[in-house]
């Protein structure tokens, strides 16, 4: 769990904004891109059909299309 200490700030508007040390924001951005990392595994998995190519056949499939574009 992470800790975080927010500040609140208004601006002239009286819209409310929260400051955070760069740290802690930073951390909170490494949870988020972890939670999307699980989220793509777990839709990977859900739509995964068991079909598989070899890791061969796989290369020769990447490097023609980066060479056709």
């Amino acid at each position: 769990m992470l800790t975080i200490h927010p500040e609140y700030i208004t601006d002239h508007a009286g819209q409310k904004m929260v400051m955070l040390p760069v740290a802690e924001f930073n951390s909170i951005l490494e949870e988020l891109e972890e939670m999307d990392d699980v989220r793509l595994y777990d839709e990977a998995k859900m739509n995964d059909t068991g079909e598989r190519i070899p890791m061969e056949e796989a290369f020769r499939m990447i490097e023609a299309i980066r060479k056709n574009g």
